[in-house]
């Protein structure tokens, strides 16, 4: 699965699952570590929980599995990494304190909006 595609069924998947403020930032002009992250919020540490598990069971399903989870056990910011793709879901305060989407400003931000149906999370 391309990256581009990888990074948008993720989103899709998070979007059905109401994930809080989805975002995209492609970095792969300005890291190696990955082409996107993908950065989202749930509510409370078993709302990012199950956000990743959601994740996780429809990729497998594709037959793609992250190389590693990270936070999984504390579920305050938890890290899933498909190699491309970098999937970091955050309970609101871990998310204002860590601010990926401002440390990774030189990233490009994706447009969403085709890609994500509910309005409030734009």
């Amino acid at each position: 699965m391309k990256s581009k595609e990888l990074m948008e069924r993720i989103v899709k998947v998070l979007d059905s699952h109401k994930a809080a403020k989805i975002c995209a930032i492609q970095i792969k002009e300005v890291s190696s570590l990955a082409d996107y992250f993908v950065v989202a919020g749930g509510n409370s540490s078993t709302q990012v929980k199950a956000l990743t598990d959601y994740v996780d069971v429809a990729l497998s399903e594709a037959g793609v599995t992250p190389l590693r989870t990270e936070g999984y056990g504390s579920a305050n910011w938890i890290l899933m990494d498909y190699g491309a793709v970098i999937l970091h879901v955050f309970q609101p305060q871990a998310r204002q304190y860590y601010d990926l989407e401002r440390l990774w400003k030189d990233g490009t931000p994706v447009d969403l909006s085709g890609i994500i149906e509910s309005e409030a999370q734009l």
